[in-house]
């Protein structure tokens, strides 16, 4: 149940990262409420999660999962350039994930 725990944190931790960048700055209302709303709901589900994960290995998983998200999102959803380098930099966070996973971590 944790992985799925940690799923769902994820995927509002990456809607924390959209609605932020429509937020302007939080001077727009909806976004901000979205933003806030979405990191609240984030932060219940990684806390779920960590009642198994080592706080550290989750929080680690946490934030690059995430990260590997948003960058697909910008790629597949707003158009932005994957280069070589934000490939790589993907791959890395990837294996690091994997080799926490492998570690016997959770």
């Amino acid at each position: 149940m944790h992985w799925f725990y940690l799923a769902v944190a994820v995927v509002f931790e990456i809607t924390v990262a959209v609605a932020a960048g429509k937020a302007a700055g939080f001077t727009d209302r909806r976004w901000t409420a979205v933003t806030l709303l979405s990191g609240a709901v984030a932060t219940v589900f990684l806390s779920r999660a960590l009642l198994t994960f080592d706080v550290g290995v989750g929080y680690a998983l946490w934030t690059s999962i995430a990260g590997v998200g948003i960058t697909a999102m910008g790629v597949l959803v707003f158009g932005q350039r994957l280069g070589w380098s934000k490939a790589f930099g993907i791959a890395v966070v990837v294996a690091g994930v994997v080799g926490l996973q492998l570690s016997g971590a959770a």
